[in-house]
């Protein structure tokens, strides 16, 4: 039965994978590898991101139960192998490892905590792999109370786009313990091309808060840039198409451009949550008293955008419309592309 252990494998494996996790996490000698034929494990939250890493997981061979609120996006999972949980609390007491990719801070405080969360029902030795983009301070947190249980956690800031997650080409961006991050590598390269550790617990999240700024208020700088190019007399399409090829365009803005060119906004990060991830930098910001205007007036921007089209789902890119829009510029509307 596919996310089961067979009694051949465990026998094979001689003592029980959290056993020598928690013995190895308590000695702070070296783990053994977390590789398909030694964890089973678990994944909380298939959104967008969680179910392409999930589908990866399971396409390297890893023994993967799922859940999500949505039972439908669990069933798909089932549909590729895995199997499903009723709940938070009982896939925790069947995993080895647990990895898991949710919306926001308070999210991942409902899962992890309370009689029906994870630290409720995980075995001492267990491994968690937190993948949301929360507070450093929340990561922290999640990591003090996963050891007061015997459970160790490592903050696992995901870097890329759907597409990315889609063909394991993310940058993951990790806090936590040495050790267990280089255990952790085999599912590392099953999901991403490449992954470092920062520091200790919180250190990834907050190395996510500093790429995110550059990715929301780069994407600013790039909307303004363009409203002078086009009230300047340039042609749209040729202005977005020469911009895409100079050196000031990172990887991850060259295909909103493409899809600004058409006017596509669909999302692949969506503008709601480059909202909520401005909330957490400027937050941050606040906490270790530093300005930050350039951030500041992006998020204005995004969360103009954001009240004026709340009912639809768009990319954080349309902040490039918006700013058309203020400028008096007329968009062409189009039908976003299907392939």
């Amino acid at each position: 039965m596919p996310g089961r252990m067979s009694d051949g494998l465990a026998s094979g494996m001689g003592a029980s994978p959290v056993r020598w996790i928690r013995e190895a996490i308590k000695k702070g000698a070296p783990m053994k590898s977390l590789t398909a034929d030694q964890v089973q494990v678990g994944f909380i939250g298939l959104g967008n991101m969680g179910s392409r890493i999930a589908r990866r997981l399971l396409h390297h061979g890893y023994q993967l139960t799922v859940y999500d609120k949505d039972l439908a996006k669990a069933e798909a999972a089932a549909a590729q192998g895995g199997v499903v949980a009723k709940n938070a609390l009982e896939l925790s007491r069947t995993v080895d490892v647990l990895l898991s990719c949710l919306t926001n801070d308070e999210a991942v405080r409902s899962v992890y905590t309370g009689p029906e969360g994870v630290f409720a029902g995980a075995r001492s030795g267990t491994v968690v792999l937190e993948m949301s983009t929360i507070s450093p301070e929340s990561s922290r947190e999640l990591h003090r109370l996963g050891t007061k249980g015997g459970i160790e956690a490592l903050d696992v800031a995901i870097s890329g786009s759907t597409p990315a997650a889609e063909k394991g080409d993310l940058t993951l961006l990790v806090g936590g313990n040495r050790e267990l991050f280089r255990a952790a590598e085999p599912i590392f390269q099953a999901v991403a091309k490449q992954y470092f550790l920062l520091g200790g617990s919180g250190s990834g999240t907050a190395m996510k808060l500093v790429v995110n700024t550059l990715l929301g208020v780069g994407m600013q700088a790039i909307a303004e840039a363009v409203v002078l190019g086009e009230k300047a007399g340039l042609d749209r399409e040729r202005l977005l198409d020469v911009l895409s090829k100079t050196a000031v365009i990172a990887p991850a803005h060259a295909g909103k451009l493409v899809g600004a060119a058409i006017h596509d906004y669909s999302p692949q990060f969506p503008l709601r949550l480059m909202n909520k991830d401005f909330q957490l930098i400027l937050e941050a910001a606040a906490e270790e008293r530093i300005s930050m205007p350039a951030t500041e007036a992006a998020f204005y921007v995004n969360s103009d955008e954001l009240a004026r089209n709340d009912s639809d789902e768009e990319d954080f890119s349309a902040v490039l419309r918006r700013m058309e829009e203020v400028a008096g510029i007329s968009a062409v509307p189009s039908t976003p592309a299907t392939s």
